[in-house]
């Protein structure tokens, strides 16, 4: 997929409306033209989950699968956050699911072939930004966790680093008052380490996701 200038993404804004609640929000994302993205996808893929969740999990974007059904997190690194989560303690049924980026960002060689999934740059999270500025003064979690770099340069502040900083807690201030907000890896990221590192690599994403568990008591 050929890169355009970032010049030529306009944003979301223009495409977000006012005042809207969670379903108006939902309806409009497919009209969206924030940036070129929107083109290759199968289509938008908005949220999941509790409209009033205590905490939202945030995501890079939708990956393939979740491209087909337009429905957040059901492939396999879903599948493996969802038994994070329950592991961790969370009630998923209350938890709020969404992504930086709604549409999905890949490469192909020709019509047919696989889909590669291709990292959003700051770009992509820049201009879909208002789409999860909106959803999130909506539901009003009290805790955000951030799934990854891409959540985390969309939320967190700049000088965040996953490997640094992951499992930490922060109280940043938003549109909606003081809220907890927390970085970790994304679940993509345990599917991908050696197989040897993998037990490993999922512990630490329960240890983090029971951390943000923890400042909502």
């Amino acid at each position: 997929m050929s890169e355009r200038p970032v010049d030529h993404r306009p944003g979301a804004a223009p495409f977000v409306p006012e005042g809207a609640d969670l379903d108006a929000l939902r309806r409009a994302a497919p009209a969206c033209r924030g940036c070129e993205l929107w083109e290759p996808a199968t289509q938008v893929v908005f949220s999941a989950g509790a409209p009033d969740g205590r905490l939202a999990l945030v995501g890079e974007q939708p990956g393939d699968q979740e491209d087909r059904r337009g429905i957040p997190f059901v492939g396999p690194a879903g599948r493996l956050l969802q038994k994070a989560v329950a592991e961790a303690g969370i009630d998923l049924s209350t938890t709020y699911v969404t992504n930086a980026v709604k549409h999905f960002r890949f490469t192909q060689t020709a019509p047919g072939t696989r889909r590669i999934h291709a990292t959003p740059d700051q770009g992509h999270v820049t201009a879909c930004r208002p789409w999860l500025a909106a959803e999130l003064a909506v539901v009003d979690p009290d805790v955000v966790v951030c799934l990854g770099a891409t959540a985390a340069k969309a939320l967190l502040p700049k000088d965040f680093r996953v490997t640094k900083h992951r499992g930490r807690l922060f109280s940043l201030t938003t549109t909606r008052g003081e809220k907890t907000f927390l970085g970790t890896i994304h679940p993509s990221a345990v599917l991908r380490v050696p197989e040897a590192e993998r037990d490993a690599a999922y512990a630490g994403l329960v240890a983090d996701l029971r951390t943000a568990a923890s400042a909502l008591d």
